[in-house]
């Protein structure tokens, strides 16, 4: 009997550790983006901050080593002497002027965007040395170049790219913001990001945040033509509401404006962000079944939080709905056609998937 039991428990721990082994190979980084960004200026700052209101990214500003150095006194004189040394011995670590150390891991990004800008026809030397010291671990990722100049063209930063990356996935032809249009950098950036061929691609942002006496919570949105007309007035500026407390499940008020509405009869419940009538929103804490469209659902909170958090109970309650931007991450919504697509355990797409494991939604399933 011993032998018998022993023989089961080997066998049981067999097919836990091959369960284990296989879980561990599920790729972390499908679909992530990375933006990597050096500013001298600040135009390049302005750009990210703009990209981030639109895609889903984290964020990495890459510094200099030395602090304070004017790359653009006398004409650029130390900023041209960096690129000569550079443009002498391009394949020499020591020719790159020297950066702060980078702990972010490339390995969990599958697609890049570098934000640069130009000196004098080329790319600016500052995020040649981060380029050139990260190629090898850059082999095989998407990467998309978006370029700030004065005016001057940006095909020699293109091609200090294509050489100091040469075997990335470029996602499409490099974006140029210039000083005449850089005020239209929104339009631009949203118009470029839809001819970028993204790994598990990314649309526009499915994140919005609920502020309420200075306490901050993130919305998950849904997909739909409301959300998306939402999203593009809080690009313009934060909308803060007075909503009040009723029937003893929401807290409710008017939008100021009409978004539009897919309309149907749902139970609405604790934590669901609602659009009723097309111009006013509603938060509940409680549920209600009507004929509503739905915007998305507050992340994390209990129901009892969610009655904190919501003021229940109470009137004229200010609440301000915002969209994330800075170094932090700005989410991208998913269309709903992908919310039933199976990748495999390599980040492949699945059309029929049979017997074993499968990501999900980012979520490992086995079938």
């Amino acid at each position: 009997m011993k032998q018998i039991l022993s023989l089961l428990a080997a066998m049981l721990f067999c097919c836990c550790s091959s369960d284990i082994e296989v879980m561990a190979e599920v790729p972390t980084n499908i679909g992530k983006t990375l933006v990597v960004y050096y500013s001298y200026t600040g135009n390049c700052r302005a750009i990210v901050s703009t990209l981030t209101n639109q895609i889903q990214a984290d964020v990495l500003e890459i510094q200099p080593a030395e602090k304070g150095l004017k790359y653009d006194a006398n004409g650029y004189a130390l900023g041209t002497q960096l690129l000569n040394a550079i443009k002498a011995n391009p394949n020499d670590a020591s020719s790159y002027p020297a950066i702060d150390p980078v702990t972010t891991s490339l390995s969990d990004y599958q697609n890049i965007i570098i934000v640069t800008p130009l000196w004098w026809s080329q790319m600016a030397a500052i995020m040649q040395t981060y380029l050139f010291q990260s190629a090898s671990k850059m082999a095989g990722k998407h990467v998309g170049l978006i370029v700030s100049s004065h005016s001057s063209g940006i095909s020699g930063v293109v091609s200090d790219a294509k050489r100091l990356l040469p075997d990335v996935t470029w996602m499409g032809d490099a974006l140029w913001i210039n000083a005449s249009n850089h005020a239209n950098r929104a339009t631009l950036i949203e118009n470029w990001l839809k001819t970028q061929n993204f790994a598990k691609g990314q649309t526009t942002m499915n994140k919005m945040n609920i502020t309420i006496g200075g306490q901050t919570q993130r919305v998950t949105l849904e997909d739909n033509a409301a959300t998306k007309s939402l999203v593009e007035k809080l690009q313009q500026a934060p909308i803060t509401v007075t909503l009040n407390s009723s029937n003893g499940f929401e807290i409710w008020g008017a939008l100021g404006f009409s978004l539009p509405t897919s309309d149907q009869q749902i139970t609405a419940q604790p934590g669901d962000v609602i659009l009723y009538n097309g111009s006013n929103i509603c938060l509940f804490y409680g549920s209600n079944s009507w004929s509503y469209t739905r915007l998305g659902k507050i992340d994390g909170l209990s129901e009892s939080d969610l009655r904190t958090f919501l003021k229940a109970g109470e009137s004229n309650i200010s609440v301000t709905l915002s969209l994330t931007s800075g170094t932090t991450a700005i989410q991208s919504a998913r269309s709903t056609s992908d919310k039933d697509t199976y990748y495999s355990l390599n980040g492949q797409k699945v059309t029929n998937p049979s017997h074993g494991v499968y990501i999900k939604n980012g979520k490992k399933v086995r079938l």
